[in-house]
């Protein structure tokens, strides 16, 4: 029996080598937030009010899988998918669990840098700062405790799933994430032989 394959994608500036349509044909694709500006995933995932009202307005959620958290204003949108209860996470986490309650074999896990960009990672990691509803690229990092905190509860919660998350030129791996039992980090590198994906050159 063929394994059952799925790639998260947090919008950490580490997964910019990966094509992500690359990895359609491999499993199915959770992404978040501003990444259905350039491609389409089988889960787009957003948290935050601002960003899905950029999503709704695009008109995206009329033809694809969106989801997101209840509130007055999602409330009020049909078309939309809603988590109930609320997690109350993040966007990158919130697509973890989503994923981990679709019972994969394995997820890999992309984007998940934790930390900022600098040589004190202070600056803001993430692939679409200076765009709309993001930070600007030299704006302060935030503090990864939440991200890594949820990961790490989400990951536990699914002791039979095979976690993967890969590692770019920020190989930063969070305490609290370098004990869990079903969780392993793999470069970039490797895990395109496996697939048989040529890494874009930056």
């Amino acid at each position: 029996m063929s394994e059952k394959v799925a790639f998260v994608l947090g919008n950490g500036v580490s997964r910019k080598s990966i094509n992500p349509q690359d990895l359609k044909k491999h499993g199915t694709v959770y992404g978040c937030n501003a990444l259905y500006r350039s491609f389409s995933p089988d889960y787009l995932i957003a948290v935050d009010t601002k960003m899905i009202s950029e999503i709704v307005d695009s008109q995206y959620h009329l033809t694809h899988s969106v989801w997101t958290n209840p509130n007055k204003y999602t409330e009020k949108i049909k078309e939309i998918n809603l988590f109930r209860p609320s997690k109350g996470w993040s966007s990158g986490p919130t697509a973890l669990w989503l994923a981990s309650n679709h019972g994969y074999d394995t997820i890999y896990i992309l984007g998940f840098d934790y930390v900022g960009l600098g040589k004190k990672h202070e600056y803001v990691n993430n692939i679409y700062s200076d765009t709309k509803n993001y930070k600007k690229q030299n704006d302060r990092a935030t503090y990864y405790g939440n991200w890594s905190r949820q990961t790490d509860m989400c990951i536990k919660k699914f002791p039979k799933t095979k976690y993967i998350r890969l590692l770019g030129d920020i190989d930063f791996i969070p305490e609290q994430l370098k004990t869990v039992s079903n969780l392993t980090h793999e470069s970039i590198e490797i895990f395109a032989k496996k697939f048989g994906i040529k890494p874009i050159k930056s």
